[in-house]
């Protein structure tokens, strides 16, 4: 496996490669997975996604596997018992967004049927974008990114900005920024 291409970012971090070959830029339309991804790339803010990453078992089991009904109906007590999660990032800003961002979530999914009605729609006629990149390049926002993140401040999410919007557009599958010759473009 060593000889394979990947894209370097990936280095050679088993866990960064495992989520690199398996995850990353894989089209992902399932509402549970994009709920997860919207706490975990909101939760990386301000740090390195190898961060998240080697939390995310901690993530699954503070923010109740991820379901968001659960998730948005947490309380100040949950609140106080995430702030004590070794497991988890704890920063208190981080957290009350996260709950408040599953109800917002939630009001999507009202609204539009899903929450991946309303994100992929964003891109023409709903399919993932292929760029075109052979050696890095890769921009950390764009026009699509700045867009999604306008509306979804608009609607009062956080930690939720243009930049953080397209880490997880790249994450969903939204974008495939694979690099030209790596094993999973």
């Amino acid at each position: 496996m060593e000889n394979l291409k990947r894209c370097r970012w990936c280095g050679t971090d088993e866990l960064y490669i495992n989520y690199h070959d398996n995850e990353w830029g894989k089209p992902v339309f399932d509402d549970k997975i994009l709920f997860e991804f919207l706490i975990l790339e909101g939760a990386q803010a301000g740090l390195s996604w190898i961060t998240i990453l080697r939390r995310r078992e901690g993530y699954r089991k503070a923010f109740a596997n991820f379901d968001v009904q659960k998730v948005g109906a947490f309380t100040e007590a949950d609140v106080e018992r995430l702030m004590q999660d070794e497991g988890i990032i704890r920063n208190r800003l981080k957290i009350n967004s996260t709950i408040k961002n599953a109800q917002l979530f939630i009001a999507l999914q009202k609204e539009f049927g899903s929450f991946a009605d309303y994100i992929w729609a964003y891109l023409p006629n709903k399919k993932p974008i292929v760029n075109d990149f052979k050696n890095g390049g890769i921009p950390v926002s764009t026009e699509i990114s700045d867009a999604i993140a306008k509306d979804m401040k608009k609607r009062g999410f956080k930690f939720f900005g243009t930049t953080i919007c397209y880490a997880f557009m790249q994450a969903t599958g939204m974008v495939n920024d694979h690099v030209i010759g790596c094993i999973s473009r």
